[in-house]
């Protein structure tokens, strides 16, 4: 059934005309979709990179434009980088033992305090608006001793698409 199932998704994915979902390497639509799975699994990693995703979709959506999948602000990933925290530690609350490496070493950026020049580091682009106080040359002294080796992450679950393209099919 699984191998089914693996086959047919496999099928309807490719059956979809490509230049719906990627356009010059990036996804593309106006509409951010959830999958089952982010309904259906309760795994709390998994559901803490779920309100990532619909924190970062919404304030996509709400910045506008004929493709808010483009939309790329210092904002938009400060915020959904922060619900993933909040996220995460309501998830630890309820259950201490739970650990991931990567939520857990954001959760040190956080606590001392440099989520803003985190995002700023390892997401910012050129045409964005960052806040004065950024003190990049402290996060970077921080960084070196605390952050040796590390690799940025980012978990999207969900799926741009377009409205139009989607109710066609």
């Amino acid at each position: 059934m699984c191998r089914f199932s693996l086959l047919l998704l496999t099928l309807l994915v490719a059956a979809c005309p490509s230049e719906i979902y990627v356009r010059d390497g990036v996804t593309d639509g106006n509409r951010f979709y959830l999958g089952n799975q982010a309904l259906d699994d309760h795994d709390p990693v998994l559901q803490s990179w779920v309100a990532y995703s619909l924190a970062k979709s919404v304030c996509q959506l709400e910045i506008g434009g004929d493709n808010p999948a483009r939309n790329s602000s210092y904002g938009c990933e400060f915020f959904a980088r922060r619900i993933l925290l909040d996220t995460w530690q309501e998830m630890r609350a309820d259950n201490p033992q739970l650990s991931d490496d990567y939520l857990n070493t954001l959760t040190k950026v956080r606590d001392a305090a440099y989520l803003d020049e985190y995002v700023v580091h390892y997401y910012g682009k050129n045409n964005w608006l960052v806040p004065a106080e950024i003190d990049a040359k402290s996060f970077h002294r921080w960084r070196r001793k605390h952050l040796n080796g590390h690799k940025p992450y980012t978990r999207l679950i969900g799926s741009w698409g377009y409205a139009e393209a989607q109710t066609d099919r």
